[in-house]
């Protein structure tokens, strides 16, 4: 069935789609990326997502550890189709919560299964800080940040995501959700060198074709990478 929240056809979708990446399953993640390890929930996901005419392409490579950019982030009816993409992988990215929800025993088990990580957000430099310990306990993670930092136009990312990776040593992996072509993207790695005004640019280009939810709204960024109008 066409979702609700989408007007464009499967068959309009389905004739934009990328001809160069590989179509992404389950059964291609490697044994060190982080898994949820749950044998219903992606089934069902699966199900949803291919009902809704979306489907993940690209390649996760087989690294326990790695910065993930969701963009673009343009609307709350993105984790629609992101989070059964997820599922349907049995990919587990984890995601920053207050560290106060984990105060309550019933509540905890469930952020900690849905891959809420606890940060104590009171401190700025303390959150960035406390994300680099995490990643050097050498526990799989993949933590997953919006740079744009909102859903609506931005003239510049956070680049909060950049040094944390640069500080954990990590690199960084670029995803899409192109409502052109129905995609979940899985984009090639950055490996951050430290200049971040050469490397920022590496990331931008990745994004060239996608188009969001609201494209009014795509963040600046974006904008010129895909030659729209501020």
């Amino acid at each position: 069935m066409t979702s609700k929240f989408f007007n464009r056809s499967k068959a309009a979708a389905q004739s934009t789609r990328s001809k160069i990446l590989p179509r992404l399953s389950k059964k291609q993640l490697g044994n060190l990326v982080p898994r949820r390890g749950n044998k219903v929930a992606p089934v069902i996901a699966a199900a949803l997502l291919k009902a809704a005419g979306w489907r993940t392409v690209g390649e996760i490579p087989n690294i326990p550890q790695a910065v993930v950019l969701a963009l673009p982030h343009t609307s709350n009816v993105d984790g629609v189709y992101a989070i059964p993409g997820l599922f349907a992988l049995d990919l587990k990215i984890s995601i920053m919560g207050k560290h106060t929800l984990f105060k309550v025993p019933v509540l905890a088990q469930l952020l900690n299964w849905i891959g809420v990580v606890p940060i104590d957000r009171s401190n700025k430099g303390s959150v960035l800080q406390a994300s680099i310990d995490r990643f050097k306990t050498g526990e799989p993670l993949f933590l997953g940040l919006s740079p744009e930092g909102t859903r609506e136009y931005t003239k510049n990312w956070k680049t909060g995501f950049y040094y944390l990776a640069v500080g954990a040593g990590v690199p960084i992996l670029p995803v899409a959700l192109d409502y052109k072509t129905k995609e979940i993207r899985f984009m090639s790695l950055v490996y951050p060198t430290g200049n971040i005004e050469a490397d920022l640019p590496k990331i931008y280009a990745q994004y060239q074709g996608v188009l969001p939810r609201h494209p009014e709204r795509l963040s600046q960024p974006l904008k010129d990478v895909n030659n729209l109008a501020g």
